[in-house]
């Protein structure tokens, strides 16, 4: 602004006061670890603004009010993931059962069911409303203990309706546990570092679940257990039997996320009678050897094919390395503030659709399974948590000393069960019929009007293939490897 004597810029600043009313809001927790009431308490904050005025500038008025309610209740609709409040985040036993029960592997705490047929105090409220017709199930009597290995996302809430039933009909201790990064296993507080460095065995690996499972065998006192494995619980059943198969009694493998070989290498009279054919071709052709000219296409024939073979090596073993590269950058983006923010993202769009496309009826998703599935949400740290358990599948690399998985179960000879529906719309119920294929001797049973839950949606049909199975192969009985169950 020009001035009529001096000539000259004059700024003139106004100061505002703005009062902006926060609420914040906090979490009672009672003594009985059940949900609390809310209470709230507001504060006020005075911020003194300058604001200045020039020749395009506009004018402040003083003392002018902002409205944040608008604003604050994005902000709320931001903590919320999948329908949980992330506000007020909890230590994992407090989120517990009645029947909940903890016990310290290799540094965590981990969450785990138990129920035994023998034992008449079980009175938990959550088990009695869906475990409470066992008294038609009749008990093998086997002598062997059951481990329940839940999948990916899921937790010991996925087993509540088998549990009883399933201890009843073997006449044994069945437990269900929690694999970390999943349920309300205690979470490694180490985001940000190696894991691998921070502990001896990194607690999200592979490596970890099945030395877990074959802790809790020795946990139930039992020389062997049955490994009941629920998609990529199926991994770790199968991955813990190669690892201790003297402590495998059988496998029961549902809607297992195996991804099966698409060729089943076999050996029977029609490969042998060809094998035997292009030995006799291979004979007659070696009566032309001692001319020149086969001789010099044959030492051709050789050079071209140690040389392709070469070139062949060099390549995977390029694809390896820039694979690993590949795999480790990822590993490092998964692992970062990034990463966090894209699960909580995809959990948040994704993770109550994901339980509705599991069943092959989704109006049969209530509530109370909801709840089941999100409860975790409220666990803290449960979201760096699921971004070091995917860092630790993408860098799960155990090819250097062993063979990849498809090409060793053929040497799976304990009893197998493979118990998929005929709807899974996650994993494709053909996967599991090549899996069949692919394990000798092993039996398949396809659940019609069935999801990728067997042993929540069809518990009855569930339970049955499982006697049926349990009666055949640790009883003597003999059944049909395929059935289709109604």
């Amino acid at each position: 602004m020009s001035g009529g004597g001096g000539g000259g810029l004059l700024f003139q600043s106004q100061y505002r006061l703005q009062f902006q009313h926060i609420i914040t809001d906090g979490v009672a927790i009672g003594s009985n670890i059940q949900s609390c009431p809310r209470y709230a308490f507001s504060s006020k904050r005075l911020i003194a603004t300058q604001a200045f005025s020039g020749a395009a500038g506009g004018q402040y008025s003083a003392g002018e009010l902002i409205d944040t309610s608008s604003s604050k209740t994005r902000k709320q609709q931001k903590k919320k993931i999948a329908g949980i409040d992330q506000d007020e985040l909890l230590d994992p036993k407090l989120l517990a059962d009645p029947d909940s029960c903890f016990c310290e592997f290799q540094g965590l705490e981990i969450h785990h069911k138990l129920y035994d047929p023998h034992s008449h105090s079980q009175d938990n409220s959550s088990l009695t409303h869906t475990q409470d017709q066992t008294v038609n199930i009749p008990s093998l009597n086997l002598g062997l203990p059951m481990i329940l290995l839940h999948g990916f996302g899921a937790s010991v809430f996925s087993w509540n309706k088998v549990m009883s039933r399933l201890a009843h009909l073997t006449g044994s201790k069945v437990l269900a546990f929690d694999r970390p990064a999943f349920g309300l296993t205690s979470r490694l507080d180490s985001f940000g570092t190696n894991v691998s460095d921070a502990k001896p065995l990194n607690p999200y690996s592979m490596a970890f679940s099945v030395l877990a499972t074959l802790y809790f065998i020795d946990f139930l006192a039992a020389e062997k257990a049955i490994l009941v494995g629920h998609s990529a619980g199926s991994l770790v059943a199968v991955d813990a039997y190669f690892e201790a198969p003297e402590r495998i009694a059988a496998l029961i493998l549902v809607a297992p996320a195996i991804l099966a070989p698409r060729a089943i290498p076999k050996v029977s009279e029609g490969n042998r009678s060809e094998r035997s054919n292009q030995t006799k071709g291979d004979s007659s052709d070696s009566n032309n050897l001692g001319k020149p000219l086969f001789r010099l296409l044959e030492i051709l024939f050789k050079f071209t094919k140690f040389v392709t073979e070469a070139i062949m090596r060099m390549i995977k073993g390029m694809a390896g390395v820039i694979d690993s590269l590949y795999k480790r950058a990822l590993s490092s983006v998964l692992r970062s503030a990034f990463g966090v923010m894209l699960v909580r993202m995809i959990i948040d769009k994704f993770g109550v659709a994901a339980v509705r496309t599991a069943w092959y009826d989704s109006k049969q998703v209530t509530e109370h399974i909801v709840d089941g599935y999100t409860k975790p949400l409220r666990a803290r740290g449960w979201d760096r948590a699921l971004v070091e358990f995917t860092a630790a599948m993408l860098l799960n690399d155990q090819s250097e000393n062993k063979p990849p998985l498809a090409k060793r179960l053929h040497e799976i000879s304990c009893p197998v069960l493979i118990v998929t529906g005929d709807t899974d719309r996650i994993v494709p119920a053909w996967n599991a019929e090549r899996l069949s294929r692919a394990i000798p001797h092993s039996k398949l049973e396809v659940i019609k009007y069935c999801g990728h839950l067997p042993h929540e949606e069809k518990v009855e049909e569930f339970v049955r293939v499982v006697e049926k199975f349990l009666q055949r192969a640790l009883g003597g009985s003999e059944e049909p490897s395929l059935q289709a169950v109604a």
